[in-house]
């Protein structure tokens, strides 16, 4: 049985925020929350890369690859994109945080790639551990924060919610539609974008654009379809997504990312006070900076 909202006092803390870098590190309860830079502008060392069709850390065509301080995902060396989805995946896992990503669509996608894969990417969140993905399973166990650009024309929204593997709850009823789109403007060309996700383990999800927050859901659990080629051992219908990796994607159309950056509330979670504190004064930096 679910639990019910008002019986969790995180659930009452959430405020609209939102965030801006600085510094880095992990937090501990009597420490000021500190950003931790995910990716370093140099490097892929702290990253791992499955691609569908090739063994770990396979990464295929240098599909993921740094240049200029930025993280690409391009596909020059594929003949035909053939389904062979991708993503990399920070080396370890969290529960409670704030994410921030700063990402853009830039090129043509790659020969092969499907329609709905058009200038679309996204962070996957409680991510299975990528030890566990089998060989040619398309898309890890998790939920997808999906990144969507448009196409110059038609409204097109990001930060949506897809659930590979997974539901949600939303509305206080378990959602078990693939994918559901935020109420986030369109954002056309090769601009940079910013998403924040505060994600508190199997409480609350928040997506938020550019400082507005467009969509929010609850109580992340393994169940449903939309995932294939899966270790069944893994895909445990019912239970609680707590925690797990986070991931970003490569889905046919190239992207850029130029910030991959994480506030760890772990420590905060049994303080709701404190962690309250925390999101106030990340909240003051947004608006100053």
């Amino acid at each position: 049985m679910l639990r019910s909202l008002k019986s969790s006092p995180v659930c009452c803390l959430f405020l609209a925020l939102f965030i801006s870098s600085c510094g880095t590190g992990a937090s501990s309860p009597n420490e000021e929350p500190e950003w931790i830079q995910l990716f370093n502008g140099k490097d892929l060392n702290d990253w791992t890369v499955k691609i569908r069709g090739y063994e770990l850390n396979e990464n295929f065509g240098n599909t993921f690859r740094v240049e200029d301080g930025v993280m690409k995902v391009g596909y020059e060396a594929y003949e035909n994109f053939n389904q062979q989805y991708g993503h990399i995946y920070y080396k370890e896992p969290f529960s409670a945080y704030l994410l921030s990503v700063e990402y853009r669509f830039t090129g043509e996608q790659a020969p092969g790639g499907e329609g709905w894969a058009f200038r679309n990417s996204g962070a996957m969140l409680h991510c299975q551990d990528p030890v566990t993905i089998g060989k040619d399973q398309d898309f890890p166990i998790s939920i997808e924060a999906q990144f969507l650009g448009g196409d110059g024309t038609n409204e097109r929204s990001t930060a949506n919610l897809c659930t590979p593997g997974t539901n949600v709850v939303m509305d206080g009823e378990l959602f078990t539609p693939h994918c559901v789109n935020s109420r986030s403007q369109t954002y056309h060309g090769d601009q940079w974008v910013r998403v924040d996700l505060l994600v508190l383990a199997d409480s609350v999800i928040k997506h938020v654009v550019e400082g507005d927050t467009v969509l929010e859901y609850t109580h992340p659990q393994i169940g449903g379809g939309n995932v294939t080629d899966y270790d069944p051992a893994v895909k445990q219908d019912g239970k609680a997504l707590t925690g797990g990796y986070i991931a970003l994607q490569s889905e046919s159309h190239p992207v850029e990312f130029r910030k991959v950056a994480l506030v760890n509330l772990e420590p905060y979670m049994s303080q709701p006070a404190k962690l309250r504190e925390v999101l106030n004064k990340l909240k003051a930096q947004a608006q100053v900076e």
